[in-house]
């Protein structure tokens, strides 16, 4: 099994990415999925974000209001420590079940916003960074997601900065360019781990 963490900053376009390596042959695992998961109500984690965070970061029927938490902790540093580090834990625990059910040989990409971030890298055979300009990030969050700039702004500097995340990389995909550009380097990022994952030892094949 080959291990790989994938991140990118937000708006670089990671969610494409990995859905192209599934399409190819991955098995994906995705922290933001499982970071919704460990927090739906009855759960635990939920129970420890409203302790942390207070009742009015819950909706009427009683589940996370993600938007409201976010407004909180994105522009207070201290208080999104305090959310990750309830949510992480839980992250990792469950992620690590899941890796346990795939097949030997297979390449299992866990797709995680805040490697660089939380400095995840060594829980990796290989770290894939997808790497937009924050300028890209910028453009990308206001016209396809419909943020104001401040609110694409605070988000992106509660992130690693792209030095940052470069600096832990293995593989880097450049997609700052239009989709068209992207998927030939996906391609190729996945001929270089299926290699990997099937040389002995996880060593890369030869040439």
């Amino acid at each position: 099994m080959l291990t790989v963490g994938l991140t990118g900053g937000i708006g670089a376009g990671k969610s494409e990415v990995s859905r192209l390596l599934v399409s190819y042959g991955a098995v994906l695992i995705d922290a933001d999925k499982i970071a919704r998961e460990v927090v739906e109500p009855g759960t635990p984690g939920l129970e420890a974000v409203v302790e942390a965070f207070g009742p009015e970061v819950l909706t009427s029927e009683g589940a996370l209001d993600r938007p409201r938490l976010g407004s909180i902790v994105f522009s207070d540093p201290e208080r999104l420590s305090v959310l990750n580090g309830i949510v992480h834990p839980l992250v990792g625990a469950r992620s690590k079940e899941l890796e346990n059910t795939a097949a030997p040989d297979a390449v299992v990409v866990h797709d995680v916003p805040l490697l660089a971030e939380n400095g995840l890298e060594s829980l990796y055979d290989v770290v894939v960074v997808v790497d937009a300009s924050p300028e890209t990030q910028l453009d990308r969050l206001v016209r396809l997601r419909g943020m104001s700039q401040s609110e694409a702004r605070a988000r992106m500097k509660a992130q690693a900065t792209r030095e940052q995340r470069l600096a832990v990389a293995d593989l880097v995909i450049d997609n700052d360019g239009p989709l068209e550009e992207l998927e030939p380097q996906v391609r190729e990022v996945w001929a270089v781990l299926a290699a990997r994952a099937a040389a002995p030892g996880g060593r890369p094949a030869p040439e």
